[in-house]
C-alpha cells in the first residue's frame, strides 16, 4: 500500500469515527428528548389509554381493588368487578397493575373524561344512593354523599334520628364504592 492510499485509509477512518460519534451524540439527544417528553404524560392520560382493560389497585391504607376500567376523569378513574362500581381518587393510589404501556393525548378527551371527582360525588348526592367511602387509613364509612363543597363532602351515616353527618375532605377518600339497598 503506498503513502497516498496510506492517507486515505487514515481520513475514511477518521471520518467513520466522527460519524459513529454523531450517531452516539443524536441517539443521546434522542433519549433526553424520549425522557423530556415522557416527563409530561399524566397518570391519567395512561389510564386513558388502557379503558377497558383489567386492573388491579392497590390503595393508600393497604385495600386493594380490582375490575375493568371503564371511564376515567380529571381525577378519579371508575372500575367495573362483579360486585358492582369502584370509584377511585389518583391520590388514594399507592400502585397499579394492567396498565397499558400507552398514553393518550389529553387534548382528545371528551368533556366527560375531564369530570373532577367533585362532578361525581355531586351525582351520587343527586341519586342519593348509598356508598362505601373508603378512607386513605382504610377506615370506612357507609351512608349517602350529601351536600358537596370545594374539599370535602357530607356523608348522612345511618338513618331517622340516629343519623349523623360526617364531613369528609376529599383528599382522605381513596375510593368509594356503590352499594345496593337491601
Amino acid at each position: 500500500m503506498g503513502w497516498e492510499e496510506s492517507m486515505f485509509a487514515v481520513f475514511e477512518d477518521l471520518e467513520q469515527q466522527a460519524t459513529g460519534l454523531h450517531l452516539v451524540e443524536r441517539d443521546a439527544e434522542v433519549a433526553d428528548l424520549s425522557v423530556a417528553e415522557y416527563s409530561r404524560i399524566s397518570l391519567g392520560a395512561r389510564l386513558h389509554a388502557s379503558l377497558g382493560t383489567d386492573l388491579r389497585v392497590r390503595l393508600v391504607g393497604g385495600h386493594q381493588v380490582a375490575g375493568r376500567l371503564a371511564r376515567v376523569g380529571e381525577d378519579w378513574l371508575l372500575l367495573v368487578d362483579r360486585s358492582g362500581e369502584w370509584i377511585v381518587r389518583y391520590d388514594g393510589i399507592v400502585t397499579l397493575t394492567g396498565v397499558s404501556p400507552r398514553a393518550d393525548s389529553e387534548e382528545t378527551w371528551s368533556v366527560m373524561d375531564r369530570l373532577s371527582l367533585r362532578a361525581v360525588l355531586r351525582r351520587l348526592s343527586g341519586a342519593g344512593e348509598p356508598c362505601l367511602v373508603h378512607l386513605v387509613d382504610d377506615h370506612r364509612l357507609e351512608g349517602r354523599v350529601g351536600r358537596v363543597g370545594r374539599d370535602f363532602f357530607e356523608i348522612y351515616v345511618g338513618e331517622g334520628p340516629g343519623r349523623n353527618i360526617q364531613v369528609v375532605p376529599t383528599g382522605s377518600v381513596s375510593a368509594l364504592q356503590g352499594r345496593t339497598d337491601g
